[in-house]
């Protein structure tokens, strides 16, 4: 218990827990982009597709009648048009996720950058050296 304790209390874990909360909400917002801003235009643009709507039925939905007639039984249908939006989200999210990390890329490659180009301190004398620059400084003085 006192390793699991330690584990969950670790910043990495909320870190974790926080991208993944946030991960959740960006896909849902790129599944409305997609479904109610993009799609669209493409569909009155390929003659009034709705890509929601694009299946292909296997059996048609039988409805029951007032007379009893039919069974009830519902669609049967490959919604392939769902499957084109499925796909065009990932496309998405797939080149939103990639910016993001280019640009993290190259947040560190400056950061890295400025750690090399900032001069550092000299490294301490060592025994020696300031052995000898002892010895110097008595001869200068005699």
């Amino acid at each position: 218990m006192k390793e699991f304790k330690k584990f969950i209390s670790k910043g990495n874990v909320i870190d974790m827990a926080v991208g993944l909360i946030m991960a959740t909400y960006f896909g849902a917002i790129v599944k409305s982009l997609v479904n109610d801003i993009l799609m669209p235009p493409i569909g009155k643009l390929l003659g009034g597709v709705d890509f929601a709507e694009l299946k292909y039925v296997i059996q048609a939905e039988v409805a029951e009648t007032a007379e009893g007639l039919g069974d009830g039984s519902a669609e049967v249908a490959i919604t392939y048009g769902a499957f084109i939006n499925t796909i065009i989200t990932f496309l998405i999210v797939a080149f939103a996720i990639f910016m993001v990390v280019k640009m993290y890329n190259r947040m560190k490659d400056k950061v890295i950058k400025k750690e090399e180009e900032a001069p550092s301190a000299p490294p301490a004398p060592t025994k020696e050296e300031v052995l000898l620059t002892e010895i110097r400084d008595l001869l200068k003085k005699q």
